[in-house]
């Protein structure tokens, strides 16, 4: 009976130590059988080029000049622990493309070691002037343009700049500045180094102006301050005012083309009386926009800002040939795009110059224009066709009421762009109401990689040229 439970107790007893034994790993792999090596990389160099290593995070990263090819680096030094050996040796050739894992062991001891290249590039990406006036940045040419109203005192401009990571720029940012002449800022980043040269210029009578009710740009909305700042640093001559500004005559007009009104409201605009209700300001200056269409000025209207036309006479005396199919969501609770949307270019349409130069999808009649991982309010104004409601029974009787001409549908063929030619020395107008045409994600989720959305910024820079001309 002894003999018994002297076996017993000597199994538990063998038990409970292999059980200690696998249960006191550390978090780093570490195997409790031979505890005495360790995995420190001490230096690492690829093509001669000491790497920055971490030790709390375990990773490697060299620096590189900002063009440098990667694809086969040399592994010039390497110095591991005493002791320690490593999966990749001194003298490989790496494909340093993409980060790479270098495996240490030092008997039954491992660390992995994550190593990483990147390029120091010396690049300014925004210059915003008062935090108003966005810069239009030649990357080719390193200037950088930036046009203010002409009653801005130039002489003291305080600019915010947005440069490459790890990178110092002189003068500072936020630091003010004279510009009455071009001012040249440097960017040095390492062994890379970029000077750009900025020039302020004050104009009296802008080429194109972006409308809105705020006083200033930054108060604009989300979606129409991403369009806003979008037009400010690609459209030469541009300006941002108020509706306000437009019913002051604050502003010389006679050598304005376009003028861009892009209006979101959260929840959407749903038919003409709510327009009206909502659209105060812009109502309240109509006047002022009517004689500067029916003068020859251009309109672009995009989202709900496509109900104006019926209130300044572009389509006669009827009010009531405002979008009748429209809604949209809430910006902090846009959907997720889970691929692509797209509109379809109307029957015969594809010649338009509206739609030249787009990445194209499967489907070369459809316009794409959003990709995997975006929220869009998909706020929408359209004109729904069809004999049960709206009062458009075909898409001839709605070019008929309207006097527009269809340029792009939706699935169903409602129509989500169209245009108002020029006629009787009046200026030409383009509308856009798809859902699809947004400029602003609240978030980018995980693995978002623009492509098809590239396709906005091409359809309004079309917009500008065609109405320009």
């Amino acid at each position: 009976m002894k003999t018994k439970i002297y076996q017993l107790f000597c199994a538990c007893f063998a038990c409970c130590a292999i059980s200690t034994a696998l249960t006191s790993c550390s978090d780093d792999n570490v195997s409790d059988l031979q505890l005495s090596g360790d995995c420190m990389v001490e230096a690492f160099a690829l093509d001669n080029f000491q790497g920055n290593i971490d030790l709390s995070s375990r990773t490697i990263e060299v620096r590189l000049p900002e063009v440098y090819d990667t694809h086969a680096m040399t592994v010039t030094a390497l110095a591991l622990s005493n002791g320690a050996a490593c999966d990749v040796k001194q003298g490989e050739t790496l494909n340093m493309d993409a980060a790479r894992v270098l495996h240490v062991t030092n008997g039954d001891t491992y660390l992995n070691w994550t190593v990483s290249v990147r390029h120091d590039e010396a690049r300014i990406t925004h210059f915003v002037i008062n935090d108003i006036y966005q810069g239009a940045i030649d990357q080719e040419a390193k200037t950088i343009t930036v046009y203010v109203p002409g009653s801005v005192d130039i002489t003291n401009l305080v600019p915010t700049i947005t440069y490459s990571q790890n990178a110092t720029v002189t003068p500072s940012s936020g630091v003010p500045q004279d510009f009455t002449q071009p001012v040249s800022y440097t960017v040095t980043n390492n062994s890379a180094e970029a000077t750009y040269v900025v020039t302020v210029i004050a104009i009296e009578k802008p080429k194109a102006l972006f409308i809105g009710s705020p006083s200033v740009m930054n108060d604009l909305d989300p979606e129409a301050r991403a369009a806003c700042q979008w037009m400010l640093g690609n459209i030469g001559g541009s300006l941002y005012a108020s509706f306000a500004d437009l019913r002051a005559g604050t502003l010389d007009l006679t050598e304005c083309k376009v003028i861009w009104w892009h209006y979101h409201v959260d929840g959407g605009v749903d038919g003409h009386d709510v327009f009206m209700a909502k659209a105060t300001d812009a109502l309240d200056a109509k006047n002022e926009l009517r004689q500067y269409y029916e003068n020859g000025g251009s309109l672009f209207l995009t989202r709900y800002a496509t109900n104006l036309p019926s209130f300044i006479g572009v389509t006669g005396d009827d009010e009531w040939t405002t979008p009748n199919n429209c809604w949209g969501q809430n910006e902090d609770a846009a959907e997720l795009c889970g691929g692509p949307w797209s509109f379809r270019i109307f029957d015969g349409q594809n010649g338009h110059p509206l739609w030249q130069n787009l990445i194209a999808g499967d489907n070369p009649q459809e316009v794409y224009c959003t990709d995997a991982g975006y929220h869009i309010t998909n706020s929408t104004a359209q004109y729904h066709i069809g004999t049960d409601w709206g009062g458009y029974d075909d898409h001839a009787a709605w070019e008929a009421r309207t006097g527009g001409k269809i340029l792009g549908v939706g699935g169903d063929g409602a129509v989500v762009a169209w245009e108002y030619q020029p006629r009787d020395g009046h200026g030409g107008i383009i509308c856009i109401g798809s859902g699809c045409y947004d400029w602003y994600s609240y978030t980018l989720e995980g693995g978002y990689v623009e492509n098809f959305h590239k396709n906005i910024e091409t359809i309004t820079r079309n917009a500008f040229n065609y109405l320009t001309k």
